[in-house]
């Protein structure tokens, strides 16, 4: 009797093996490396800061709190010196992720010269790609 309960027991298990080999989820394909500039197409400065950086640092750029705090870029004396902003958004900083993945040393440097010049920002050197690049 033992040895007919391994039989079914074992021929059950063969049957079933097939259906739950297909149910199995898929593979997930394999990750692909960001490219740079990849991510967000938009290449004026103004375009950039709307549609990526004014949903946490707001259309006015006042910064907010509530779930997590923004830091203001109005009127920012961080801003003076170039370098500062690019760095934070090549490689990040606190809960402010980086970038450098996502924009090109072009993206970047227009959209700190976008800031660097509204918002009660009246920084007027400019930052280059190649700037930008040196940072990275």
């Amino acid at each position: 009797m033992m040895k007919v309960r391994l039989i079914a027991a074992a021929l059950l298990l063969a049957t079933a093996l097939p259906a739950i080999a297909d149910t199995a989820a898929p593979t997930p394909p394999p990750r692909r490396l960001m490219q740079r500039g990849g991510q967000f197409p938009m290449q004026d400065g103004e375009a950039i800061y709307k549609g990526v950086c004014q949903g946490c640092h707001m259309p006015d750029a006042k910064g907010a709190v509530g779930a997590g705090a923004y830091p203001a870029l109005a009127k920012d004396p961080n801003l003076e010196i170039a370098g500062y902003p690019v760095g934070v958004i090549v490689k990040g900083q606190k809960a402010m992720p980086g970038f450098a993945d996502s924009f090109s040393d072009e993206q970047i440097a227009n959209v700190v010269n976008y800031v660097r010049t509204h918002f009660g920002n009246r920084y007027r050197d400019k930052v280059k790609p190649e700037d930008v690049k040196i940072m990275r």
